[in-house]
């Protein structure tokens, strides 16, 4: 067995004296792994990091074995990502999501936004509405999505302004007012591909992602939230100010 494709390293763990085993995201072949002989290197550790695009090469006896990677360097972001701590939470944090996939299952949305969203790391003001539309796009991959296009109540898609804690279903601001204590904010910039973003918009949107990550992903699986979401969200909220911020476009 043998495939060659590009991927991104979203974790790695030592293999014996001198080897790795690699944990990329790739976009055709989903999360997989490889050995990667001599990666502890001099030569290979700046390479096999966190945050890098690969060029790899992986071959196997049998399909479902671990199989051999040979690698080369694409884009070496690790360093970079290193100079800022939003950027160090944002990618540690992102990496963790996707190792919550199941291993070789393609989710090339998720990939496409993963490689956009780590060109802008750097950038809080940029990082932390993309990573936040990158929660809402990652339920939808475990089975979870949340419908935000029309009021669960009245089928209207103006003045979406909550979201139900129990559907994940939008409701209307007209609809939803007598609840109001009991459902989720729905911040405008979640809905729309170019949009403001202040530091307000941004705590309610994760906490709205938070608790439907917590209830549907990490208390099945015995997990607590990540404490580099935390650090990401604070790390965030200090450089939102109060007045909107221009986001980027997200690609794909």
């Amino acid at each position: 067995m043998e495939w060659s494709g590009d991927g991104i390293i979203i974790g790695t763990r030592k293999h014996g004296e001198t080897s790795l085993i690699i944990e990329l995201m790739t976009r055709e072949r989903g999360r997989h792994l490889g050995l990667v002989r001599g990666g502890r290197s001099k030569k290979q550790r700046p390479v096999l990091q966190v945050g890098n695009l690969i060029a790899v090469n992986w071959r196997a006896r049998l399909d479902e074995h671990l199989g051999m990677f040979t690698v080369e360097p694409l884009e070496l972001n690790a360093a970079r990502l290193l100079e800022s701590r939003c950027a160090i939470h944002g990618i540690q944090l992102l990496s963790g999501y996707l190792r919550l996939l199941a291993e070789r299952d393609p989710h090339v949305e998720l990939y496409d936004a993963f490689q956009f969203i780590i060109s802008h790391l750097s950038t809080p003001e940029i990082a932390g509405p993309l990573v936040a539309r990158f929660e809402l796009k990652l339920l939808e991959e475990l089975g979870f999505g949340l419908n935000l296009d029309a009021c669960a109540a009245t089928g209207e898609r103006a003045d979406l302004i909550y979201v139900s804690p129990k559907s994940g279903n939008a409701v209307g601001a007209v609809a939803g007012e007598p609840w109001a204590d009991k459902l989720l904010p729905l911040p405008a910039f979640l809905k729309a591909n170019v949009a403001d973003c202040s530091s307000e918009a941004f705590e309610d949107a994760m906490l709205m992602t938070g608790y439907f990550l917590e209830r549907d992903v990490w208390l099945p699986r015995g997990m607590k939230p990540p404490i580099d979401r935390e650090e990401f969200r604070k790390t965030i909220v200090k450089a939102l100010p109060d007045a909107p911020a221009v986001i980027a476009r997200q690609a794909g």
